[in-house]
């Protein structure tokens, strides 16, 4: 029952981010920006927080300069149409840039006030995984509850198709990848509140482990399939496991992304295998017009 608990807890960073990944993903898109956002967000709040700031000025801080970089994002990939994996990559290396130059690539101590919020218990479980939840049942919620939620799927099959169903396509493209930098920054925010310490590290190659636990967890890179809850849920799980697993092994700390790409290509393999059979079922649906 600990070693779940721990599990839990190490997640809840990666879950939070992974839950905004996959509603860029469930739209065909992607964000490869994540991981600077994070970081972005966590030396906001890191600097507020060094100045004498309040928690809660530091975290309402972090959560718009995650809200404006997730509107940047927005803004060139649905109205200036520029490809989401150009602009994310760009803003990737632009977060990460201005935050290594805002630290002076130096690790920031932070006050015992945000270490003591990352360890506050509420019911046995840390403040972490309390959050980690109530992003994971949103996000449900929206998906299967709400008419938006629906239309998300409806986007990722057939772009074109949604657009002339009067689908609308560019706000809810707006709205994910609002949602995706939000979700990164509190991500950020939980980070620091759990070690106490903004570290130039911080974020790295985070997006990997994101698009990892969301195509584990069945969402499909392609767009238009996959679920927050169980799919992502279980995607960060394993991801964290596996993890957990080669720091009790000892392996080389440099390895863990090759073993997170590894992952993700075997994923990205079988998502390409069932697309191709999905769409072979559909052709044998078709059938020739009779003359």
């Amino acid at each position: 029952m600990m070693a779940l608990l721990n599990i839990l807890t190490q997640s809840s960073v990666l879950l939070i981010g992974a839950t905004g990944m996959t509603l860029v993903l469930l739209t065909a898109g992607i964000d490869l920006s994540v991981g600077s956002i994070m970081f972005i967000s966590a030396v906001t709040a890191g600097k507020l927080l060094s100045a004498g700031q309040s928690v809660g000025v530091a975290f309402l801080s972090a959560l718009v300069v995650a809200l404006i970089y997730g509107a940047i994002n927005g803004f060139f990939v649905v109205r200036m149409r520029v490809m989401a994996f150009i602009v994310t990559l760009s803003t990737l290396y632009i977060g990460r840039g201005f935050g290594l130059w805002a630290t002076e690539t130096r690790a920031m101590n932070l006050p015992d006030s945000i270490g003591a919020l990352g360890s506050a218990r509420f019911l046995g479980l840390q403040f972490p995984v309390w959050v980690a939840a109530i992003v994971v049942v949103g996000a449900h919620v929206w998906l299967s509850r709400t008419q938006s939620g629906r239309q998300l799927y409806a986007i990722g099959q057939d772009r074109e198709a949604a657009r002339k169903a009067g689908i609308p396509v560019a706000r809810l493209d707006s709205v994910v990848f609002l949602v995706c930098g939000l979700l990164a920054g509190l991500a950020g925010f939980v980070a620091i509140a759990q070690v106490g310490v903004v570290s130039p590290s911080l974020g790295t190659q985070r997006e990997l482990s994101m698009i990892a636990a969301s195509v584990l967890g069945g969402t499909s890179l392609f767009g238009g399939r996959g679920r927050v809850f169980p799919g992502t849920v279980v995607g960060a799980l394993l991801i964290t496991s596996v993890e957990a697993t080669l720091n009790t092994m000892n392996v080389d700390p440099y390895l863990y992304p090759l073993v997170t790409a590894g992952i993700i290509f075997g994923a990205v393999a079988i998502d390409s295998f069932r697309n191709q059979q999905a769409l072979r079922r559909a052709l044998r649906r078709i059938r020739p017009l009779r003359a």
